[in-house]
């Protein structure tokens, strides 16, 4: 599993706009795409206007070559791209180890 990890900043004052439609767009675009198994969003607390895109993939190529190659990247971004102030960062991850029993 590979873990996909987009640091997105948007533009001031469009929060409440930009979660209705990043969530439209990873339920009906996104969640459909081979190799996708689940999502989280995550907001700043500290910086209204950044928030932390967190997707598992089966595979880095699931995202990379299968998904970011599809006419679905396209209707993603068509979806999202407008709130952004600048372009996402993002990176990809393997579990190096996690912990064995949920600490409070």
């Amino acid at each position: 599993m590979i873990l996909e990890v987009a640091d997105i900043r948007i533009k001031p004052g469009q929060q409440a706009s930009f979660e209705t439609a990043v969530q439209f767009g990873l339920d009906t675009v996104i969640a459909k795409s081979k190799g996708f198994r689940s999502y989280q969003v995550r907001h700043s607390i500290e910086s209204s206007d950044r928030y932390v895109l967190m997707l598992e993939w089966d595979t880095l190529e699931d995202h990379t070559i299968g998904f970011r190659g599809s006419p679905a990247f396209a209707e993603w971004r068509s979806i999202v791209a407008d709130f952004f102030a600048q372009p996402p960062f993002t990176e990809h991850f393997n579990l190096a180890f996690k912990s064995a029993a949920n600490v409070g």
